[in-house]
């Protein structure tokens, strides 16, 4: 894994599982969120009852939160957010909010905000449509699939992209302006006196970057492992993790243990953590062992596990 160490200067991508609960909340498991913190931006994907509390006890901020991505508009997802606005609010936030969410979102926010009205900042929406759609971020990327679920629901995958290398031996072979350099290594084409200079004269293919994905409450099904691929981090629901349990999952449509390890493997992901737990799932950690025989980076998700991602050394 990419994780850094104490003191490198690099850039880094935050991940941390806010709550591991589905359907309701209990006394030591919050119910299901992730934030990331990446270049002074922060990523919300779900925001369920209490995600700012969570957020608090992480001791991360909520003030620079600009995208929230709202898989679906079940309660345990989305019930969170007049107590999440409030919190904003209160923290004197100025700055647009945009909120990212199947179609009705808009909907089912606005009646959630009648407990939550003159906020101090713009919400915009951005409702989802199609099977597969690209949202820009501050410095990423984040891609939104669609699942299957009983109601509408999306996958997201947070992806921070990487450019190649500037080769400066092949920028004077060109006789390229020294000071157009950090101009085409920032991906511009420049006209300069008669001349065009783009990135690609200059820069080598782009190198792998960093992608976390997140993918809760639908059945498996092959895009899932498509749109994860090569993801350092797949976040998974892992609804049931008993032997027995199948049946139960695809009446609900929901996942079992093995079958997120199965689209990690199909993936080929770097660790798969598991969350989204039934709330009689009491030990989740005695259910792993035969989704780690499928896909042995398999970890039981628990709230606010935390991983920092780093570039690969080239």
């Amino acid at each position: 894994m990419l994780f850094s160490r104490s003191g490198m200067v690099e850039t880094m991508l935050d991940v941390c599982l806010l709550g591991t609960s589905g359907m309701m909340p209990l006394p030591r498991r919050a119910l299901t969120a992730l934030m990331t913190r990446f270049n002074g931006s922060s990523l919300l994907i779900d925001c369920g009852e209490g995600t700012q509390i969570t957020i608090r006890a992480k001791g991360w901020s909520l003030h620079d939160v600009d995208l929230l991505c709202i898989t679906h508009v079940h309660g345990d997802h989305i019930s969170g957010l007049p107590g999440l606005l409030l919190s904003m609010a209160n923290s004197e936030r100025e700055l647009p909010l945009t909120i990212v969410g199947p179609k009705g979102v808009k909907k089912v926010c606005d009646a959630l905000r009648i407990i939550a009205p003159g906020l101090p900042f713009e919400i915009n929406y951005r409702e989802l449509t199609e099977d597969f759609e690209v949202i820009e971020g501050k410095g990423y990327t984040v891609e939104a699939f669609r699942l299957k679920h009983t109601v509408t629901c999306y996958g997201y995958s947070q992806i921070i992209r990487r450019a190649g290398r500037f080769d400066a031996d092949r920028a004077k072979e060109l006789d390229i302006p020294l000071k157009l350099w950090s101009r085409l290594q920032k991906g511009e084409t420049i006209e300069e006196e008669g001349r065009t200079y783009t990135p690609d004269m200059v820069m080598g293919a782009e190198r792998k970057g960093l992608k976390v994905t997140y993918c809760t409450d639908t059945r498996p099904i092959p895009s899932i492992a498509e749109h994860a691929a090569g993801a350092d981090i797949f976040i998974c629901e892992g609804m049931y993790g008993e032997e027995g349990s199948e049946q139960k999952a695809k009446d609900k449509k929901h996942m079992t243990f093995t079958e997120a390890a199965t689209l990690a493997a199909q993936a080929e992901v770097g660790e798969l953590w598991l969350t989204h737990f039934s709330p009689s799932l009491i030990r989740p950690k005695d259910y792993v062992d035969r989704a780690r025989a499928i896909f042995p980076e398999t970890y039981v998700g628990k709230d606010r596990k935390t991983a920092v991602l780093t570039y690969e050394e080239d």
